[in-house]
């Protein structure tokens, strides 16, 4: 029974390294660099910074529809695109790219992703554009925090600071 015990503790600690190690590649990714700018530089392979630079044009696309469809009371049309980016859209990503991506800019593409799917809800309860366009307001907030703290950079060729 005590041979038992000993191979549950090291599978324990090898199960909790495991862990943490997991941890440690999602949460602390080894490509940032400071830009002269001030703003953290996130080193990515060139498909990734397209996939990237290509969600957030999306996401863009999306804020001029919701104007557009909010100052025509059209809130069916609010709710599809805000869904359409909402959580759904952010289930594909590779964990790849995931692991390179510092914490906060993680944490603001997630809530950003979560504030889009509440914002379709609340366009589906509501006919008040101004409702609709102050929580889209909300969500800009996360957009310009994102902007002002980082640029997407070629690994290889962005490392200078």
């Amino acid at each position: 029974m005590k041979t038992g015990c000993k191979i549950c503790r090291l599978l324990n600690v090898v199960l909790i390294a495991a862990l943490l190690g997991g941890v440690y590649l999602v949460m602390v990714p080894q490509n940032i660099k400071t830009h002269a700018d001030g703003r953290s530089v996130v080193l990515l392979n060139q498909n990734e910074r397209n996939k990237v630079l290509g969600e957030m044009r999306g996401l863009l696309e999306t804020v001029q529809v919701v104007v557009q469809a909010a100052t025509m009371g059209d809130m069916e049309a609010v709710a599809a695109a805000s869904s359409a980016v909402g959580m759904a859209a952010a289930q594909a990503e590779s964990p790849a790219l995931i692991a390179k991506l510092p914490f906060e800019f993680k944490t603001l593409g997630m809530s950003t992703h979560r504030a889009f799917d509440s914002l379709a809800e609340t366009a589906q309860g509501t006919d008040d554009p101004t409702v609709v366009l102050t929580e889209l307001g909300n969500i800009m907030d996360n957009c310009v925090a994102c902007h002002s703290g980082y640029r997407l950079g070629v690994e290889g060729a962005d490392n200078e600071g």
